[in-house]
């Protein structure tokens, strides 16, 4: 890898994606030699708006912040658009399924950016400086596949179009990063991509003010994304964007696809709120484009506007008419979510004068597009060019930038890890926790992060740093505010930014519910958040079963590709931390507690990173009499159990299952080893749902945890009352051996 250029790193370190067999062609795309990437359906109301509208006038081409020239033949760019329409329309058609309305009405704004406005490299989706483009409304993908297939991306072929939505598709249903090169996060859940495109722009803005410099301005992009009116009645919109606003996210422009029409018919039933005001409440600059079917001098002056405005987001308005083009069903809840059918879509192409069949991309068009493959190579050379004396005078800097775009760690980063003995002084594990994530701030170049207002109860401020502010973004402290749904999605797309940003964020373990969705895109995403969660169980105690977690827990051991750790002592907890910054594909769970906990005899590093071992053990031949298991705060109590039972004759085995999902990837002899079959007699303690456990203590076993809402009291209290305790373990264990 060090031998590789930066962007080209970039492109090898991102995943791959799964389910599809490598074309031929596609290895061309990597590490390549480039070195150092008139229709009548119109709505029949508008609607008041106090933010300005852009005049429908005719203008003077754009300057270099619009790379072509707005001079295009109209001609041309109409046939772009309706090409647009139509890829989206036929794939639907095919497949008999998605939703074309969205495409039909946004490619001419789809059309603005992807050819005339953003950069990007077509044969390497990953090169490090390129415009991110969000579409938030991911049910509208079509719109995405349409313009990445013109684009020349590799990923998206006449083939891809052709099998949308079906089994080994490169063009699932809706956009995922981990299939599609090309589509930078996996949207669908309404809301999370306008979330995820403010933590693209939060990358841009913070690794823009750590690296570059007077004389060279290495970090340079532009975060796109657009938005439907389902988006904006979601809270985690408004969440996110409230903190776009705050940070002063300059390069952040979003494009509101403003149709009036959800699912269930004209958004005035549920949604006649201002947006417009809404968000210059938030602090966003925000232009209206009443003509977005048509009016791409419009559209292309708004995005000019917004370029000129540095120190505010942009939200871009864009009245649109959703299946524009369909005479029958164009501005109906009817084309949203289902195909046209065979007979509406021949009346589509007779309205919009469309002779071609299904898929066909006129020459003239596929000439057109067919320049964006070489102007973007040259855009990536020239680059990788300035890149390349930019580390010749700046080589401490390049290396941290480097390190970041490849995900490269430091060697021996591990090493900063902290260490313990059982002589250390007993002590909360999220106060070890805030050890170890500033041990890894001084040698991880990409680690940042923070707690949706909980820093000081969650300790996860970084005392090295400031806090990252509109007026500080190169400081690595986030404060989310409360906002903990945008927090995980913002977070998502920090990671998705580049691979070597390893985002952190906090709130109570019980909070989770607030940011689910969030945390399952992360694990669909492959993306490796790390969710460090405090207050773990009942023994949080006073607060009681409001901000209890009982099922949590469990939940998250049932969610795929996530790693759900519950720590014991310290030296568990760094073991925790190692695991996650290694895991770059998957989120991990850290579940910590209030409490303070002695540091126990056994625990080790290597046994986290197996998520199950033995901590102690009197029996010989892999035959003990009885194995005892927990978790995080119980593993002190099934050692203490086992104590306990050894002074009565018995030979007991102790096992940490910090992490289930590691101790399932062992092989089975270790398994064996750990958990021998021939032993049925196994107790679990947990405090926590006991559901799964069956699992672990079998048929034959015992599960003692907490299958009821929790209680206000002390923690010492909670415990007794509910049968956390050796004696409980102990009980248990002989009943059953």
């Amino acid at each position: 890898m060090a031998s590789l250029t930066t962007s080209q790193a970039s492109f090898v370190a991102r995943p791959s994606p799964k389910r599809i067999s490598p074309r031929s062609t596609d290895q061309q795309v990597s590490l390549s030699p480039r070195d150092l990437p008139s229709f009548s359906g119109l709505r029949a109301f508008t609607r008041s708006s106090t933010h300005r509208r852009l005049p429908t006038r005719a203008l003077a081409p754009i300057s270099a912040t619009v790379r072509a020239s707005a001079a295009t033949d109209v001609a041309l760019v109409d046939k772009s658009v309706n090409t647009i329409r139509f890829l989206a329309i036929d794939a639907v058609e095919k497949a008999k399924s998605g939703h074309p309305g969205l495409p039909m009405g946004c490619a001419p704004m789809g059309h603005v950016l992807f050819d005339e406005v953003m950069k990007y490299n077509p044969k390497n989706p990953y090169w490090f400086n390129r415009d991110r483009f969000i579409l938030s409304a991911g049910h509208g993908c079509m719109l995405q596949y349409a313009l990445l297939h013109l684009a020349g991306y590799d990923s998206v072929r006449e083939e891809d179009l052709k099998s949308f939505r079906q089994w080994g598709s490169r063009t699932p249903g809706h956009p995922e990063n981990f299939e599609t090169p090309g589509v930078e996060v996996t949207t669908g859940p309404l809301g999370q991509g306008i979330a995820n495109a403010v933590g693209l722009a939060l990358a841009e803005k913070h690794l823009a003010a750590r690296f570059n410099k007077p004389d060279f301005e290495i970090v340079d992009h532009y975060t796109y994304a657009i938005l439907g009116d389902g988006c904006q009645m979601e809270g985690i919109a408004n969440e996110a964007c409230s903190l776009a606003g705050h940070w002063g996210l300059g390069k952040l422009i979003a494009f509101y696809d403003d149709n009036h029409i959800s699912i269930d018919g004209d958004t005035e039933i549920a949604f006649t709120e201002n947006v417009g005001t809404r968000f210059e409440g938030l602090g966003w600059h925000v232009i209206w484009v009443k003509n977005g079917n048509t009016g791409y001098d419009e559209i292309r002056a708004a995005i000019k506007e917004a370029k000129a405005v540095k120190d505010k987001p942009t939200l871009i308005k864009i009245t649109t008419t959703i299946g524009f083009g369909s005479p029958n069903k164009a501005n109906s809840y009817s084309v949203h979510g289902s195909a046209l059918g065979e007979k509406e879509v021949d009346a589509t192409r007779k309205n919009l004068g469309w002779p071609y069949g299904p898929f066909h991309v006129p020459e003239d068009v596929k000439s057109h597009w067919g320049r964006h493959i070489p102007e973007g190579a040259a855009l990536e050379t020239e680059w990788n060019a300035k890149f390349a004396d930019y580390e010749k005078k700046y080589p401490q800097e390049a290396a941290e930038l480097k390190s970041i775009v490849t995900v490269n760690l430091p060697t021996g980063w591990e090493k900063s890890l902290p260490t313990y003995t059982p002589e250390s002084p007993a002590d909360a594990t999220r106060n070890l926790s805030q050890q170890c994530l500033n041990a890894l701030a001084k040698v991880l170049p990409g680690f940042l992060g923070g707690s949706a207002d909980l820093a000081s109860s969650n300790m996860t401020l970084l005392k090295m740093f400031g806090d990252f502010q509109k007026s500080a973004p190169e400081e690595r402290n986030l404060r989310f505010g409360v906002r903990e749904h945008s927090m995980g999605a913002i977070c998502n797309g920090i990671t998705c930014h580049s691979p070597g940003l390893i985002p952190y964020c906090a709130t109570f373990f019980v909070f989770t519910d607030y940011m689910r969705a969030a945390i399952r895109l992360s694990a669909l995403s492959q993306a490796g958040v790390i969710y460090v969660m405090t207050h773990d169980s009942i023994g949080l105690g006073e607060d009681g079963p409001t901000h209890q977690p009982i099922e949590h827990v469990a939940s998250f051991r049932a969610m795929p590709n996530i790693l759900m750790l519950r720590p014991a002592d310290g030296t568990e907890t760094a073991g925790a931390y190692k695991v996650a910054v290694e895991n770059r594909k998957r989120p991990s769970i850290l579940a910590l507690s209030r409490q303070k906990l002695p540091h126990l005899p056994g625990t080790s590093i290597e046994g986290v990173e197996k998520g199950g071992y033995v901590i102690s053990d009197n029996s010989t031949g892999n035959k003990p009499d009885i194995i005892l298991m927990g978790t995080g705060s119980e593993l002190e109590i099934a050692a203490k159990a086992g104590e306990k039972l050894r002074e009565e004759g018995r030979a007991v085995r102790v096992v940490s299952l910090v992490s289930w999902e590691l101790f399932d990837e062992q092989s089975e002899e270790y398994k064996e080893s750990v958990l021998p079959s021939e032993v049925s007699a196994r107790v679990s303690i947990e405090a926590g749902s006991t559901f799964g456990w069956e699992k672990m203590v079998g048929s034959k076993g015992k599960a003692i945890g907490v299958d009821s809402f929790g209680a206000s009291a002390p923690a010492d209290v909670l415990y007794k009352k509910f049968g956390l305790t050796v004696d409980a373990v102990v009980a248990a264990a002989k009943d059953i051996c």
